[in-house]
């Protein structure tokens, strides 16, 4: 399926941006200018179900993969310079990075755990069963974000498709990539809520580097974009020189 697509910049670099499961490719927007002022070409998608993509008669991680792989071939010369993704666009970019070798990749708060037991079966029970958030929820639960991406969020709120969360139904996808194509930043929330102790070694000893933004929730740039800009900013100018391992903290 080909995808919608927010393409900004004509640098030399090319990135790669995946949202997370009831986002879209809006949720990027602070993220892309930054990326532009640094000389990048943004592609951000719109997964399936999301924005103004397509739906799909069934979602999957795979199935979201093959879709970014079929929409951003055409439009790279060569493999991007940057695969970066967030939660659900975090395991995604994992599958596509795994197939087209990135120069390097960042996952933000990513989807390769599950709360195991009554914990995991309430939080799958909350996806469904949620009704959608409204502002007053947002600014709540969020109190960092910005009022533009309180509404942006809102934006991308009311053109989800609810039934990608049937995608997520088995949770034997969100596991670590079985190998690392590509030097790996991860960036975790203080309060992850996918991300354990015990999987964050995992990731580690895949030769990942891990790091953490403190005071932040899932979303981490928008509860404290210098923050997590200064990780990726650092892992890119590393990463790119020949040197990933110089930006871990």
């Amino acid at each position: 399926m080909k995808l919608a697509t927010h393409v900004s910049g004509s640098g030399s670099r090319t990135a790669v941006l995946v949202h997370g499961i009831m986002s879209d490719s809006r949720a990027w927007a602070k993220v892309t200018d930054e990326l532009v002022a640094h000389g990048f070409r943004v592609i951000a998608v719109d997964l399936a179900g999301h924005g103004r993509s397509p739906r799909a008669r069934r979602y999957s991680p795979k199935a979201w993969a093959d879709d970014v792989i079929e929409t951003i071939e055409p439009m790279l010369e060569r493999a991007p310079d940057l695969v970066m993704g967030h939660s659900l666009g975090a395991l995604v970019a994992s599958m596509v990075a795994d197939r087209i070798a990135p120069r390097s990749a960042i996952y933000v708060d990513p989807a390769f755990g599950f709360p195991r037991g009554l914990r995991g079966l309430l939080l799958k029970l909350a996806f469904v069963f949620m009704p959608r958030p409204r502002r007053s929820a947002l600014v709540r639960l969020n109190p960092r974000w910005s009022a533009q991406d309180v509404e942006r969020e809102l934006a991308a709120l009311r053109e989800w498709d609810k039934r990608t969360i049937f995608g997520l139904a088995s949770t034997r996808w969100l596991v670590p990539p079985m190998r690392v194509v590509a030097p790996s930043l991860v960036i975790l929330a203080e309060r992850s809520f996918l991300i354990t102790k015990d999987v964050a070694a995992r990731l580690r000893s895949l030769g990942m580097t891990v790091v953490t933004v403190p005071s932040t929730g899932h979303v981490v740039w928008r509860d404290d974009h210098e923050g997590f800009m200064s990780h990726v900013e650092r892992w890119l100018s590393s990463s790119q020189s020949g040197n990933p391992h110089a930006s871990a903290t």
